[in-house]
C-alpha cells in the first residue's frame, strides 16, 4: 500500500469506536449533571437475558384498623370483616396501613393515637400531641400547618406548638413571627456538638451569649392569633432570663427542663432575653391553649432521618414525661434519593431500624406513622420521569413499618403514583417546584389535606369498630 494511501483510516476509526462502545457496555456509565442525566451505553442490551422480577415483600401487606388476638375476638367486633381484611398493594394503596410486629408492643399501628382522639372528642382528656419529624419538605411549617389547622378545627385547640430558639426558615414561616439575635451558638446534628450537650428533639441546642434574645409574635390566622399557654424548654444548668421584662431563674439537672406560664392575651409577643449565669442550653418554646390537638414541626434541612439516632435516651424520656406525644410521624426521603438511579437502600434501612427501635423503646405508649417518600422526577433524555430509586425506597420504608408494627402512609401513591411529580410541576395548577422534588405552598397544603383525610378515615373506621 502506498504510504500516502489513507483509504484504511475510516475502517480503523469505526473499529476503534466499536471497541470503546463495547468496553463501556460492561460498566455503569450514566451520570447526572445539573438536572441532565446521560443514557447508559450498552451495545449488548438485546443479547442479555431479561432480569428476574424483584422479590416479593418480606411480609404480606394487610391493612388493619385494630389488633385481634384470635378469630373469635375479631368476630365479636361490630366490623364483621375484621377477621378477613383485604390485601392491598402497598405501592398503590392511598389509605393508612397498620401493622403489628411479632414482639409485644404497647401501641401497635395508630391505635393509641386514635383512642386519644376519641377521648379528646368525648372530654376524657385535654390534649393530643403529634411530633412530626421531617426534612426540607416540611420546613417553614409546610404540610404540618394545614394538618394542624384541620385537626384543631375538628377536635379543638389553638397554637402553633413547638418553635426553636433560632431557625433558618424563620423569615418565610407564615404561622408565627419569629426573630432573634445573631449571637446564639447553634449546636445541631451536623456540627459535632460537645459530648456533654444533649440535643433537643429538633436536633438543635442553643447556647446564649450576653443579652441573647428571641422574640415570638402571633399571626392573623385561625388558631394562631394569640398566645395562651407558653412553655420554655431548656437543659441542665442555672441562669436568669427575662420574659417580657419579668425575671425568671432557670434551674434543673435533667436533660430537659420546662418553665411554663400563662401569657397575658393583651401582650402581643413573647420576648425571651438571657440575663446571666452559666451557659445553659435552650431548645425552644411551645405555644398551646388549654385543650385540643397540637402538631410540633421538627424539620431539619438536608437530613435523611438516620440522624435521629443522636437523640439521647434521657432527652426522649424526659420530653415524654413533660410534653407527651401520642403520635410520631417520620417523613423522610428527599435526601435519601440523592442519586436518582440508585436502588439499593440497605445503607439507609439498617440505621433507620436503630432510629425506630430507639424511639419505640423510649416511647412505648406512642403511635408511629411512617410516611413513604413523595415522587421525585429527574431528567432522562429529553423529559422528566420518576426516579428508579423511588419505588425501591418505598419498599424499604414499608418493610420498616411492617417490621416495627407502625402505621404506613404512601405519599407517592396519594399524590398520583408514577409521574405524579412531573404533573404537579407542569400541570395547570403548579403544586411543586422546578427541582421536581419539593412542593410549593399549594402542593404542601394539598399533601396536608390528603394526610388529614387518611387519618380521619382511620378515625371513623376505628370509632365504628368500637361503637
Amino acid at each position: 500500500m502506498p504510504a500516502n494511501n489513507k483509504s484504511a483510516y475510516p475502517f480503523l476509526i469505526i473499529a476503534g469506536t466499536m471497541a470503546c462502545l463495547l468496553a463501556l457496555s460492561f460498566i455503569h456509565n450514566s451520570f447526572s449533571l445539573q438536572g441532565f442525566t446521560s443514557r447508559q451505553v450498552d451495545m449488548l442490551a438485546d443479547l442479555k437475558p431479561t432480569p428476574a422480577p424483584a422479590p416479593a415483600p418480606r411480609k404480606q401487606v394487610i391493612a388493619q384498623t385494630q389488633p385481634a388476638d384470635s378469630a373469635a375476638q375479631a368476630a365479636d367486633t361490630v366490623d364483621a370483616t375484621a377477621a378477613a381484611r383485604p390485601v392491598y398493594d402497598f405501592m398503590t394503596y392511598t389509605g393508612i396501613q397498620e401493622y403489628t410486629d411479632t414482639v409485644s408492643i404497647a401501641a401497635p399501628g395508630m391505635q393509641h393515637f386514635l383512642k386519644a382522639l376519641q377521648e379528646l372528642k368525648t372530654g376524657k382528656r385535654k390534649k393530643v400531641r403529634i411530633a412530626y419529624f421531617g426534612d426540607s419538605m416540611i420546613e417553614g411549617d409546610l404540610i404540618t400547618s394545614d394538618l394542624r389547622d384541620s385537626l384543631q378545627t375538628a377536635f379543638g385547640g389553638s397554637g402553633v406548638g413547638f418553635v426553636p430558639v433560632t431557625s433558618v426558615v424563620a423569615s418565610f414561616r407564615a404561622t408565627i413571627q419569629h426573630t432573634f439575635s445573631d449571637n446564639w451558638k447553634d449546636y445541631h446534628f451536623r456540627n459535632n456538638p460537645p459530648q456533654d450537650l444533649p440535643l433537643g428533639l429538633s436536633g438543635h441546642a442553643f447556647i446564649p451569649a450576653t443579652e441573647s434574645w428571641a422574640r415570638y409574635s402571633p399571626v392573623h390566622r385561625h388558631g394562631l392569633d394569640k398566645f395562651s399557654q407558653v412553655s420554655v424548654f431548656y437543659g441542665p444548668g442555672n441562669s436568669r432570663v427575662l420574659i417580657n421584662g419579668r425575671p425568671y431563674t432557670l434551674t434543673g439537672g435533667a436533660p430537659l427542663n420546662e418553665l411554663a406560664f400563662r401569657q397575658d392575651t393583651t401582650q402581643k409577643y413573647v420576648l425571651l432575653k438571657y440575663a446571666d449565669g452559666a451557659a445553659q442550653p435552650f431548645y425552644g418554646l411551645s405555644f398551646e391553649s388549654d385543650n385540643g390537638v397540637y402538631v410540633d414541626n421538627f424539620s431539619f434541612r438536608g437530613i435523611s432521618g438516620i440522624e435521629l439516632s443522636k437523640l439521647r435516651h434521657g432527652m426522649l424520656q424526659q420530653m415524654q414525661r413533660r410534653h407527651p406525644y401520642d403520635l410520631v410521624v417520620l417523613h423522610y426521603g428527599a435526601n435519601v434519593l440523592f442519586r436518582p438511579e440508585l436502588t439499593d437502600y440497605s445503607w439507609y434501612e439498617r440505621p433507620m431500624e436503630r432510629v425506630i427501635d430507639s424511639l419505640r423503646t423510649n416511647w412505648p405508649q406512642t403511635s408511629f406513622l411512617i410516611v413513604g417518600t413523595a415522587d421525585k422526577a429527574y431528567k432522562k433524555t429529553d423529559h422528566y420521569i420518576t426516579a428508579p430509586g423511588v419505588p425501591a425506597l418505598l419498599k424499604v420504608q414499608h418493610e420498616l413499618a411492617e417490621e416495627y408494627g407502625t402505621a404506613y402512609w404512601n405519599l407517592y401513591a396519594a399524590m398520583g403514583g408514577e409521574g405524579s411529580m412531573t404533573r404537579w410541576v407542569e400541570g395547570d395548577t403548579v403544586l411543586a417546584n422546578k427541582d421536581y422534588t419539593h412542593f410549593n405552598s399549594k402542593g404542601a397544603a394539598r399533601v396536608g389535606a390528603l394526610l388529614y383525610k387518611a387519618i380521619m378515615d382511620e378515625y371513623r373506621q376505628n370509632a365504628a369498630a368500637h361503637h
